[in-house]
């Protein structure tokens, strides 16, 4: 395998954990913002109870029959495979945790704790177990052939139309990891200071919404946009990027962006 080919799987699973890690961080956040407006949690709970379930448990069912197998049987990566696959356990019982949860406390707790571990192993996944398998020569687009629950989805409509989503698309997901990767392409300014407060939210939700994939736009604000931040995270968890460019005391600027 050519290493522009391991590269490219590298950067689609790098992708994909961005995608997860990004939705699981919005569902909390979300999760405890309805808590601090004194609003029920209980609906965004059953919405992260079935991202878990559905997302999130079968990734890492995935990844134990095929990437965390290879690795329990090198010396290098056994005992750190050993650790991350008793993590897949304390997820799958932190979901469990979430989904008996009858309190406000409750569910934030679990929430929390859900996300914490998750991004905690997602980064682990990305900076040593991913690079030492790679190392050691693994041929990673063998071993993931087909494997959506790793990969994400094909990006057919975007990419070049052969159904792999470790082809071209994914070299441009590395390619752009030096500098906007994040937020994408920034395809233009929206500056709402002069707009009435009524109409700034209408703007900002109607300019992303037009974005295409992969580009971004700037936020122009007089204050820090945070509240919108979480208003983007219910509306649309994981399915946005946001980096600050300026932050105040006179001007902030957000870079928005559609994954």
């Amino acid at each position: 395998m050519t290493t522009h080919s391991q590269d490219s799987v590298l950067a689609t699973i790098r992708a994909h954990h961005d995608q997860l890690g990004r939705t699981m961080a919005d569902h909390s956040v979300t999760i405890a913002r309805s808590v601090d407006r004194l609003m029920s949690p209980s609906a965004r709970q059953e919405v992260l109870v079935a991202y878990c379930t559905e997302e999130v448990l079968p990734h890492a069912a995935a990844e134990e029959e095929t990437l965390y197998r290879v690795a329990a049987s090198r010396p290098e990566t056994a005992l750190l495979v050993r650790s991350m696959t008793r993590e897949h356990v304390i997820l799958r019982d932190l979901v469990g945790e979430l989904e008996k949860a009858g309190t406000m406390g409750e569910i934030v707790s679990a929430a929390a704790s859900l996300n914490a571990l998750f991004q905690a192993h997602l980064e682990k996944e990305n900076d040593v177990l991913l690079p030492a398998l790679a190392d050691a020569g693994v041929d990673l687009a063998g071993l993931l052939d087909g494997m959506h629950e790793i990969l994400g989805e094909p990006a057919a409509e975007e990419g070049c139309g052969c159904g792999d989503c470790a082809c071209g698309a994914a070299q441009d997901v590395q390619d752009g990891q030096d500098g906007q990767a994040a937020g994408g392409d920034v395809v233009g300014e929206l500056d709402v200071r002069r707009v009435s407060h009524d109409q700034r939210h209408h703007q900002i939700f109607g300019t992303f919404r037009e974005l295409p994939p992969g580009t971004a736009f700037v936020l122009v604000n007089d204050h820090d946009p945070k509240p919108l931040h979480h208003q983007f995270a219910a509306d649309y968890p994981g399915e946005f990027t946001w980096d600050y460019v300026e932050s105040g005391p006179d001007v902030w600027r957000v870079r928005i962006g559609r994954p």
